[in-house]
């Protein structure tokens, strides 16, 4: 009988009879049980958030540091076993779910610093006339309960992303993990407890859209910080209300290739990028531009550095490509690439399923209007167009709902800066992918990519609120 993992509430674990099955996407085994919340186990997550928030906001920064940063402790401590899981539950390979734990690791050591960097400023009130004797400044206080709902795809990464900086800035949370990636969140919670977080200044909640629904719903919320869809998120905010919002959401991210770029690296990095965890990522790279005097060499080198990547059981070490994580992504992919052929698409690798895993997939011959291209496909699919000059290449870019990041490999500073200017999304990284994350950079998107910025330091002042204080 699989480990029923129960839910975190009051400071206490609870199990519970009903349960979701926890399935494993590469064989479709059931590796866990994960305990279903009803109406009142929500109601009282969210009173003990309540009873949490009054002592977090009393402790002292040197106390939420130690906090987090024995947290990072007890990670590294757990890395291996975490990793584990997160390839039984979510089919990401190991070598990948490894690079996760470490992540998260650093991640709350940067928490844990940004908790004493916690300041305000003074306000110089005598530039008004008649304010000429008082003394003002402002200080950051935190917001109090915030409700953190993550996706299936990182599933330690992203809850930390916006666990740690909660707790830096003296905040309470209720967790909503996603069903799949859950038992990763139990290693999370579990850490935060054995390093001495206040008990009930954690509440674990597992569930689908209806327990979503109700704590977004609950008045007491003072925040939302979700990653997911941008369907989602605009549900959230129409039965959320009048509250704070992260919203980290999806993309079709994009690279450009410009005629003095190195071929060779921007094609061994685009694997990468295109690839990484079967291309469900948020800055998957979905749509590179390339110029055209280049761009059947680059595809050339694109295929053969693709064709390295080895494709099977995500425990084995080494593997490169896992599953999709369940049956209906996989027959919207396959829908989606259908679309794509009969439109006029051109499979130069790959277009097919093995089992659960979908085959590393290049397309050219591609319109901006296909689904392949437009929409997030969540997939290890990618489309090659050509360009003549770079502001054709920026318009391309632009022509998107998303605007997440986007990569420029280039040699022409005049064209770097050009797309820096001009390329609208979140984050231009140029000569690099834009599948690329430094966990302490602000971090979040434009357009229906998102709202407010992650990143410790950033996720941490979208935490707090900013009370001002005059002396006459």
């Amino acid at each position: 009988m699989p480990k029923n993992y129960p839910l975190f509430i009051n400071g206490e674990w609870i199990e519970k009879q009903e349960t979701y099955d926890l399935i494993n996407p590469f064989n479709n085994e059931v590796v866990g049980l994960l305990s279903k919340p009803d109406k009142t186990d929500i109601d009282e997550a969210v009173s003990s958030a309540e009873k949490g928030f009054l002592k977090m906001k009393n402790l002292h920064a040197y106390e939420r540091y130690e906090i987090l940063e024995k947290t990072g402790k007890i990670l590294e401590r757990e890395s291996k076993e975490i990793a584990r899981f997160i390839s039984l539950e979510v089919g990401k390979a190991l070598k990948y779910s490894l690079i996760e734990t470490q992540r998260v690791v650093n991640l709350f050591k940067f928490a844990a610093e940004e908790a004493k960097r916690i300041h305000g400023e003074t306000v110089p009130m005598d530039i008004v006339k008649g304010f000429e004797n008082k003394i003002a400044f402002y200080v950051r206080i935190p917001i109090g309960i915030i409700a953190a709902i993550t996706p299936f795809n990182f599933p330690v990464n992203l809850p930390a992303h916006k666990i740690a900086p909660a707790i830096a800035a003296g905040n309470s949370i209720i967790f909503k993990p996603s069903v799949n990636g859950s038992i990763a969140a139990h290693y999370l919670v579990s850490a935060l407890i054995e390093a001495g977080l206040p008990k009930e200044a954690i509440n674990l909640l597992y569930g689908d859209k209806d327990t979503g629904e109700a704590i977004v719903s609950n008045e007491k919320i003072r925040m939302i910080s979700f990653t997911g869809s941008p369907k989602a998120a605009k549900e959230i905010m129409s039965k959320g209300g009048l509250k704070k919002y992260t919203m980290e959401l999806g993309s079709n991210s994009a690279l450009i290739i410009d005629k003095s770029a190195n071929i060779i690296e921007a094609a061994r990095k685009a694997v990468i990028g295109s690839f990484y965890n079967s291309g469900q990522v948020c800055i998957s790279l979905q749509r590179i531009y390339v110029h055209k005097n280049i761009e059947k060499e680059f595809i050339e080198h694109f295929i053969k550095e693709t064709k390295k990547l080895k494709i099977g059981d995500p425990a084995d070490e080494n593997t490169d490509i896992g599953p999709i994580i369940n049956s209906e992504a996989k027959q919207r992919i396959v829908q989606w690439v259908d679309e794509a052929v009969k439109e006029g698409a051109r499979v130069e690798l790959g277009g097919d399923f093995n089992g659960n895993i979908m085959n590393p997939t290049i397309f050219s011959n591609v319109n901006p209007k296909m689904k392949i291209s437009c929409l997030e496909v969540f997939a290890p699919i990618v489309s090659v167009v050509g360009f003549n000059e770079i502001t054709e290449a920026v318009h391309f870019v632009n022509d998107s709902i998303y605007g997440l990041q986007a990569g420029v490999y280039t040699n022409d500073i005049k064209n770097a800066l050009y797309c820096v200017k001009h390329i609208d999304v979140g984050g231009v990284l140029i000569n690099d992918i834009p599948t690329t994350r430094a966990d302490h950079q602000p971090y979040g998107g434009v357009k229906e990519s998102g709202l407010g910025r992650e990143g410790v330091k950033y996720a941490l002042e979208e935490m707090t609120d900013l009370k001002f204080i005059s002396f006459s």
